[in-house]
């Protein structure tokens, strides 16, 4: 249940701390004197969006910090999937910038708004003026049916549907691509062809790119490496082999003594060796070099192909182009496979369909069951209300399709006078009765459902009397089960509150500002007289609101 409320820098509030005890809680106050602001601070802290415009003082952030009790409502597991610390005592805090920027917390820890939104619609339920209009919203009529039938064959078809759906989505977008594919499947052949049919090597560029280089150049190559071996030994005292031989003989007669000349023998020794070695490498290279036009072409027109295939393909290497081959046949592959692929699909499909169908008579069949136990609970708590001979039923029929919510379109029929005609209750409903109605609903809405707090904003428009008392009688049996906090202008109502919260306006030297405090007893008498005549009360009105708290 809310346990405290604490506003800061919200609309006409500047600060306010509020205590809410348990049972049934009353807040009045005139028109205008910020009880709707109070509202509107508390759904901040359930997710709703705001904006600067809340800030009463422009330069300073405002601040909405709320203490739940969540004891036995089982969130802990909500709140080990979204990675929170779980702890009995919840707080919720909610701060907008003077920048318009805005952050909420979950006991300390930063959270997103559509989080915010999901925990509050676990913790409190606030009826505004408007949301009795919701009687006629087919999703809130889907949604009272399946609480009060338990949500048991809600989510068995919500898991049905959301296969369905999936592998329904699957099959279109695999059918989609088939149809495309076969639109690319000649050209996309016609590209492969070409790529297997050029047998493509993914080193093979830079060899044949070499290979040209020395064709080309053949002879100047050969040349080269001819006269760098007759420069080393031709046959000649000249030449430098036979030189270093004549040098390696005169060292020889000498190394015996002089030491420095035998190692410079040495060294002369491994340099002829590696020389002649060069000069039989350089006869051995000279003499592979040979010029053939037949295979200059041959690698001339390797590589013109695979120059134009790949700025054809917008690539730079033969390797891009083996890996687009290998990509084309993937893809020719997965083209010749789409049509049993979407033959096991569809068969997929119509097997989740059917189990869709078979949830959505289960959950037709549950919504019925809750109707009837809708239309019955409710009746009694209506002829409390002043409605003697009023008739409700809950009409279910078939829709066209089957959707997220079901197969079923639920209307709510219903006529306060005997023998009238039941009809769609928003087309003859008064605003009094819509509101007896809701008030009805929410009774036995809430004895199904784990809430701990509902709050009412004046859902006792347009009665009065004895029907007032009677609203106030069925909120206390209301607030046996859970919190029940009601904004209400009816004294009969304020009378029966276990707690009563007065709002009001002060205004000082620079502006106006609502506050809020809680009533003590005899406090509560007086401001339950003021609402029964004027403020002074009459001596009338005195007794009267003693009779009422009485």
């Amino acid at each position: 249940m809310l346990q405290s409320l604490h506003i800061e820098n919200y609309a006409l509030i500047r600060q306010t701390d509020i205590n809410f005890g348990g049972g049934f809680v009353a807040i009045t106050g005139e028109t205008g004197a910020g009880k709707s602001i109070m509202l509107g601070a508390l759904g901040l802290l359930l997710g709703q969006r705001a904006d600067a415009a809340v800030l009463a003082e422009k330069d300073r952030k405002c601040v909405v910090e709320a203490v739940f009790d969540v004891a036995g409502l089982g969130l802990k597991p909500f709140f080990d999937e979204a990675d929170l610390d779980y702890d009995d005592r919840l707080i919720l805090r909610r701060e907008i910038m003077p920048s318009t920027k805005s952050r909420a917390f979950v006991n300390d820890t930063p959270v997103q708004l559509p989080l915010l939104r999901q925990l509050g619609s676990r913790i409190i339920d606030i009826h505004s003026q408007h949301q009795t209009l919701t009687l006629a919203d087919s999703a809130y009529r889907m949604e009272l049916l399946d609480t009060l039938a338990g949500g048991v064959a809600r989510t068995e078809y919500a898991a049905a549907y959301r296969r369905y759906a999936d592998l329904k989505r699957e099959l279109e977008e695999l059918t989609s691509a088939e149809a495309q594919n076969r639109k690319e499947q000649d050209y996309l052949q016609f590209q492969f062809d070409e790529l297997a049919e050029a047998r493509l090597a993914a080193d093979e560029q830079q060899a044949l790119e070499e290979e040209s280089q020395l064709l080309a150049h053949a002879e100047a190559v050969r040349e080269g490496l001819g006269t760098a071996a007759a420069l080393l030994d031709d046959d000649t005292e000249q030449s430098v082999l036979a030189r270093l031989r004549q040098a390696k003989t005169a060292l020889a007669h000498i190394a015996d003594y002089h030491a420095e000349a035998g190692a410079l023998l040495t060294r002369v020794d491994s340099a002829l060796i590696e020389l002649d070695d060069i000069d039989s490498t350089l006869l051995s290279a000279a003499d592979s070099v040979t010029y053939s036009p037949e295979r200059q072409q041959q690698v001339d027109e390797r590589l013109a192909l695979i120059y134009r295939l790949e700025k054809k393909h917008g690539v730079d290497s033969v390797a891009d182009l083996v890996a687009l081959r290998d990509d084309l046949d993937a893809r020719l592959q997965n083209i010749s496979t789409l049509d049993s692929r979407i033959n096991a699909l569809m068969e997929q499909v119509d097997k989740a369909f059917a189990e869709v169908q078979t949830a959505a008579d289960r959950l037709t069949a549950s919504r019925c069951k809750a109707g009837e136990a809708l239309a019955k609970g409710i009746l009694p708590t209506l002829r409390e209300l002043g409605m003697p001979e009023a008739r409700f039923t809950v009409s279910l029929t078939p829709t066209a399709t089957y959707g997220p919510q079901g197969h079923d379109a639920v209307a709510f029929l219903f006529n306060a006078n005997r023998g009238g005609e039941l009809r769609d209750l928003a087309k003859v409903a008064s605003g009094g009765e819509l509101s007896r109605l809701m008030l009805a609903v929410k009774s036995m809405h809430t004895s199904r459902s784990l809430l701990p707090t509902i709050i009412f904003d004046e859902i006792d428009t347009g009665v009065s009397g004895d029907i007032a008392g009677a609203v106030g009688r069925i909120m206390c049996r209301m607030a046996e089960r859970m919190q029940v906090v009601a904004i209400t202008h009816l004294p009969q109502i304020a009378a029966k509150a276990q707690q009563h919260l007065k709002v009001y306006k002060e205004t000082d030297d620079q502006r106006t500002v609502s506050c809020i405090r809680e009533l003590n007893v005899d406090e509560r008498v007086v401001e339950v007289a003021v609402m029964l005549s004027s403020d002074p009360p009459t001596p009338a009105a005195m007794q009267t609101a003693k009779e009422l708290m009485a």
